[in-house]
């Protein structure tokens, strides 16, 4: 079977989507050459992703950098926005510290950047650090939604973000308030939704997919993390929350399972360390679950957006 593009439309940006997505159509690599080709025209940002969960736990953000860093690593210019208010976490798993600093103007913050020019920004690298006496970085976010909303929508519109390909947004946990009021504020192109495989972490699941389908945002898959626990010793795998839970639920919703990531220490130690586990092993199985999760989602956000490549 062979795969060509005819995308339907020439403008630059058009051009550039149909060159990644005949890239993406292919098998996994990790190559981190970027591609050639006609540049994004003026557009600030072509696509944004929001990575989700119905509830904490599940390993939201651990998805939401790998997975930035696997679609960098495949030659988009991706932006990772860490909008979990409440628990940052993507500084410390991006390796990224210190106050952003400001364009000349004074008018935007520029945004960090991370592993394979990931461009990062979030309200963990704006909250006091050892510096401004917070020694240890426990001090907790305490506000009402109404601020954390204005705050989320100046790192959205007061970033110098630049040409991006693409934003993935790690999502606060929930179906709350501030999760519905983003999906309306923020122009996104699709949704991922995260869960393990157990049947109390699915009930929310399910409400994150029908919140995004409410808002008419294209779910473009699940997500389950923790699927198995793979043993450091033996290899010998054990399904310590289920199994096929989600799958079902894939099933029954419609809905696309495009990974399942195993729980292992390897993923933990590299999160730990702030250094994801595409680039701390990017030829372990871990790896290439994440990288297999980039292409399918990039490429099923290529047929909600009418760019995916016609197959012959």
């Amino acid at each position: 079977m062979m795969m060509c593009v005819r995308p339907t439309v020439h403008t630059p940006a058009a051009l550039r989507w149909a060159l990644l997505l005949s890239r993406f159509s292919r098998a996994s690599s990790t190559s981190s050459s970027a591609p050639g080709g006609p540049t994004a025209g003026n557009e600030q940002v072509q696509h944004v992703i929001a990575v989700a969960s119905g509830k904490g736990g599940v390993g939201k953000s651990t998805v939401a950098v790998n997975l930035a860093v696997a679609l960098a690593q495949r030659g988009l210019r991706t932006g990772l926005l860490d909008a979990d208010v409440y628990g940052p976490s993507v500084p410390a798993m991006m390796g990224v510290e210190g106050k952003p600093e400001l364009t000349a103007d004074g008018r935007l913050m520029i945004p960090k950047t991370g592993h394979e020019g990931v461009k990062v920004m979030s309200v963990g690298l704006l909250l006091p650090g050892k510096a401004e006496g917070d020694k240890h970085g426990d001090q907790p976010v305490v506000w009402r939604a109404p601020l954390a909303l204005k705050l989320l929508d100046q790192m959205v519109r007061q970033v110098d973000w630049g040409p991006l390909d693409i934003m993935v947004i790690d999502m606060p946990p929930g179906t709350g308030d501030i999760q519905l009021s983003m999906s309306q504020r923020v122009s996104l192109s699709g949704a991922l939704v995260v869960s393990t495989p157990q049947e109390i972490a699915l009930l929310d699941a399910r409400k994150a997919v029908n919140m995004f389908r409410r808002v008419d945002v294209p779910v473009l898959g699940f997500v389950e993390n923790m699927n198995r626990f793979v043993c450091s010793k033996c290899g010998e795998e054990e399904y310590i929350f289920g199994s096929d839970g989600l799958q079902a639920d894939a099933l029954r919703l419609q809905v696309e399972l495009l990974a399942s990531i195993p729980l292992s220490t390897g993923l933990r130690k590299a999160c730990d360390q702030g250094v994801p586990t595409v680039v701390s092993d990017p030829q372990g199985p871990v790896a290439h679950e994440f990288r297999e999760l980039a292409r399918k989602a990039f490429l099923n956000l290529g047929l909600h957006a009418g760019l995916a490549p016609h197959v012959q």
